[in-house]
């Protein structure tokens, strides 16, 4: 009698908690845009209880909402998704879709969870990328390269004159007087220090292993001895000096004498010689840029 007694309490225990093991067929799934996906999720339940089934969704900034709640999808995904017994199915998946889906599994006292993660496949677009025209000899250069719509991210390489530059110049006899250095995952082409040697046309390209490479726009990048904007203003200066100098000549002449006039002159004609020079200098630097 009293095993008897031991047995029915034993059964009607465990069937106040119904024991859940839930299982993904695959934890990690991968899809193309705009084609259709299925998370599978399946569960096993003792005793014959009744589970509630719901799915939650987190998506890649960490913003988390349910897509199918009470038995039925929530309003945003009510026409684009379907919950059977073995998942959910996706028509068709976008970019915003991809992150974490919960399939999460309760009743009569038990529950379980899975986790299964979905990654949409998005070829890259055009990147964008900023390349100066012109930089001076020995500053710093950076040239940038980005692509905001390519799933998995893009992986980035860089082009002078149409060949594509080695991640390690120094290794390769005919970069390794290059200096540069560039990011394979950020896109960034860095020279610390510009030469001669850096003048070409630029572009930069964007894969990730989904549709065909893009490539941005050719950009060429000067290497400038001096700097000519620096230089046209301060020849600007000089000729408004020039101008002013002669005007005050019958002013000095009244005030100061002969002597302090003659000084004048003097550096009036300096003035004109370093102008001269300056001439000279922007001629020499545009014929050695021509040749």
């Amino acid at each position: 009698m009293l095993t008897f007694v031991f047995v029915f309490l034993s059964v009607s225990v465990t069937g106040l908690h119904a024991q859940f093991t839930v299982t993904v067929a695959n934890p990690s799934v991968k899809v193309k845009e705009n084609e259709g996906a299925d998370l599978k999720c399946t569960y096993t339940v003792d005793f014959g209880a009744t589970p509630r089934v719901e799915w939650k969704f987190k998506d890649l900034k960490g913003s988390q909402s349910f897509i199918y709640f009470d038995n039925k999808p929530t309003a945003q995904y009510s026409s684009r998704i379907t919950v059977y017994p073995g998942g959910l199915r996706f028509n068709k998946v976008t970019r915003a879709d991809a992150g974490d889906y919960d399939c999460q599994v309760s009743g009569n006292g038990g529950y379980g969870e899975k986790t299964v993660k979905l990654a949409v496949l998005v070829p890259p677009s055009k990147p964008v990328s900023r390349i100066p025209s012109s930089v001076t000899t020995g500053n710093n250069a950076l040239l940038t390269c980005f692509d905001n719509d390519g799933s998995p991210p893009p992986t980035y390489k860089w082009y002078k004159d149409n060949t594509p530059l080695p991640d390690d110049p120094s290794k390769f006899p005919s970069f390794k007087n290059l200096t540069y250095k560039m990011n394979d995952f950020n896109g960034n082409l860095e020279f610390p220090s510009v030469s001669k040697l850096d003048i070409g046309s630029y572009f930069c390209e964007a894969s990730n292993g989904e549709g065909a490479p893009q490539r941005g726009d050719a950009v060429q990048m000067d290497v400038l001895d001096v700097d000519s904007s620096q230089v046209a203003a301060e020849r600007d200066t000089l000729s408004k000096e020039i101008c002013i100098v002669p005007s005050m000549n019958h002013i000095l002449e009244k005030m100061y004498g002969v002597f302090t006039l003659q000084e004048v002159k003097l550096k009036l004609e300096i003035q004109k010689l370093e102008l001269e020079i300056t001439k000279l200098k922007l001629k020499l630097q545009k014929y050695s840029h021509e040749v």
